[in-house]
């Protein structure tokens, strides 16, 4: 059983869905929360069904990540109920504009950008600071969607969460010698209001592909949340210390295996964003 006994989360985007999930896991083995997203009346609901703890906090911040000082609202709100920081976790997110690159509005572009990649960047550097003065902390940010392959029409959402890996690899790597461990999970398709936009869209604009999937997501439910909260729970564990650096998929990676094999996960670029050069693929034509 993981225990979060006196541990402090920042979760965004926790009005709902996955957000509310991890929230609830987090709560249910014993965290303290502060929970951030738009809507005050969906994040007091949440914070009220969690149910009475008398040991346990739950706060919650409303706030717009489309302007520009939400981040810092965010943060002096996590400062102002906890001492200290141990979980951040980026979980909010928007659609963005969909259709091809060049159709697409700028500023609609642009403010996609912000919220999937600009806000999760300024809040892991802002809770940095703080965990690296307690010498530990976990930051774990939501990926997928266009972050590992090309995903057409959704130009804004896929460059933002790839650059969200990159940035989190990066972090991981500067922050090894604080005890501070950075990933990112892939949740898989779940049945939320990013896939509705992409039915509401339609084929024309999101592209059949795209359009078919989420129908059947739609139709079928989708994945789970509640197995992608499960790994969000493990990544904020200690049962994680030494992983750092990946991009883990809560539908199709092992994870739960992973302690066992950590010398592995430390010394090679598994599950990792890289470059494919001709001899990954077999073929010897690109050596000098």
């Amino acid at each position: 059983m993981i225990k979060f006994t006196g541990k402090n989360a920042l979760i965004t985007g926790a009005s709902r869905g996955l957000g509310a999930e991890i929230a609830n896991q987090l709560w249910r083995q014993g965290a303290n929360l502060l929970l951030a997203a738009r809507d005050a009346k969906a994040l007091e609901t949440v914070v009220k069904n969690l149910g009475h703890r008398p040991e346990q906090q739950a706060y919650f911040v409303s706030t717009d990540l489309t302007h520009e000082n939400s981040t810092d609202i965010i943060v002096e709100a996590a400062q102002s109920h906890f001492e200290k920081l141990d979980i951040l976790v980026n979980n909010a997110a928007i659609q963005g504009p969909i259709g091809t690159a060049w159709n697409n509005d700028q500023v609609l572009w642009e403010q996609s950008i912000y919220v999937n990649l600009i806000c999760p960047v300024k809040l892991s550097r802002s809770c940095a600071k703080w965990m690296i003065s307690q010498k530990q902390g976990k930051i774990i940010s939501l990926s997928g969607g266009g972050a590992t392959s090309s995903r057409p029409n959704f130009t804004s959402y896929a460059v933002a969460k790839t650059g969200l890996v990159r940035f989190s690899e990066i972090l991981a790597d500067e922050l090894k010698e604080y005890n501070i461990q950075v990933n990112c999970v892939a949740p898989g398709a779940m049945a939320t209001s990013l896939l509705n936009e992409v039915v509401v869209a339609g084929s024309t604009l999101a592209g059949p592909k795209e359009f078919d999937i989420a129908n059947k997501v739609k139709e079928g439910g989708g994945t789970s949340s509640e197995r992608a909260a499960q790994l969000v729970t493990f990544l904020a564990s200690t049962l994680s210390d030494g992983i750092t650096g990946k991009l883990i998929s809560a539908m199709w990676d092992p994870w739960e295996k992973f302690p066992e094999h950590l010398e592995d996960l430390k010394n090679t670029d598994i599950y990792t964003l890289r470059r494919i050069v001709p001899k990954d693929r077999g073929q010897a034509w690109g050596d000098l």
